[in-house]
């Protein structure tokens, strides 16, 4: 665009330039004829402007709006003098200080704005897991972990997987301590729907597993994965998957509270050695399982089908790892982990 020139659509702007010619930014003047259109994002806009309706109506009516969009549980109710010093804070707060950034392309055509709404939808890189959890100080599961596990236990978290076993500094990767903690408190994948309320009660129990994962050899140390398979993650969702059972899980049996403290007792003496031959239970023969004695480990496990994946890991390079499927995989590991132990079946009624 030239220093007072016409771009696409008819708009008209200034390149503003520095002392020595370069271009700083563009001033472009719009007139009533220039229509702008929200090409992505219409809900965030209508989220901002149910929220001023309500604050509106709050403000004006005295009352909590009874019909339509409501915000506030009070339905029809008169707003007391002190919550209507909130609300009429809230207003001001909303239209003075609150800021949304908006990103506008100029000039499109039909076919450009079309593209544009593609490239927004679909080419947007998204924000890595383990940086968007540093970042979330809201979530009590969040919060558990900064303060109980790597201020208390002193549990070392980083944001990317170290892929050489042999550079491994025994720090676990962010995404997946809070998918751990996320099957101990929630039997769930994601933290969704942790509250405060829900999460505060079972804080103590979750602790002590952690207490006693740190204290299994080889675990915490500088290449703790060849030391340790306790050091893959989904093994250690296998842990936390025995913790919500014996612990929060509806179906947990009358001697609940006793047999976790069996669990957590005889943690640190289990052999989570590479060579454990448990590990390879689906690799081996009927007369292999024998010779193993993993004859009534059979019991425990769920019963083989077509469909249902077995192929929990396998032995590379002299050491046992599990493989990407995890959810298939932890629940099988947790079942060989209760054999183990000697703690009772899932399957038992």
């Amino acid at each position: 665009m030239p220093p007072g020139g016409t771009g696409n659509g008819g708009i008209r702007g200034i390149r503003l330039e520095t002392k020595s010619g370069e271009t700083a930014a563009f001033k472009v003047f719009l007139s009533e004829r220039h229509v702008l259109w929200v090409i992505d994002g219409q809900h965030r806009r209508h989220a901002a402007e149910m929220a001023l309706n309500f604050l509106d109506t709050v403000r004006q009516t005295g009352r909590y709006p009874g019909k339509g969009v409501v915000l506030f549980a009070e339905k029809g109710k008169p707003v007391e003098d002190h919550d209507m010093i909130v609300w009429n804070e809230a207003y001001e707060a909303a239209r003075m200080y609150a800021t949304l950034t908006v990103e506008v392309h100029l000039g499109l055509n039909i076919e450009q704005e079309r593209q544009l709404f593609h490239d927004l939808n679909r080419l947007g890189k998204k924000v890595d897991a383990s940086l968007a959890f540093q970042f979330d100080g809201s979530n009590p599961i969040t919060l558990f972990i900064k303060h109980k596990l790597t201020e208390d236990l002193g549990l070392r978290i980083i944001d990317t997987e170290v892929k050489d076993w042999s550079k491994d500094t025994a720090a676990l990767v962010l995404k997946d301590v809070v998918a751990i903690n996320a099957t101990a408190f929630l039997n769930k994948g994601n933290i969704t729907g942790a509250t405060p309320a829900l999460i505060e009660p079972r804080e103590n129990a979750v602790q002590e597993l952690w207490g006693q994962i740190v204290q299994i050899p080889g675990f915490g140390e500088n290449r703790s994965k060849e030391k340790t398979v306790a050091a893959q993650p989904v093994v250690l969702k296998a842990l936390a998957k025995i913790s919500y059972d014996l612990n929060i899980n509806n179906r947990r049996p009358e001697n609940a509270s006793h047999l976790y403290q069996k669990f957590l007792n005889e943690l640190t003496e289990m052999d989570f050695s590479h060579g454990n031959s448990m590990w390879r239970y689906y690799q081996m023969s009927d007369t292999e399982r024998s010779e193993a004695g993993l004859d009534s480990l059979t019991a425990y496990l769920p019963e083989d089908n077509a469909t249902a994946n077995r192929d929990i890991g396998a032995v590379q390079g002299g050491y046992f790892r599990f493989g990407a499927k995890h959810n298939d995989i932890f629940p099988i590991l947790a079942d060989m982990i209760r054999w183990k132990l000697q703690l009772p079946s899932r399957r038992e009624k």
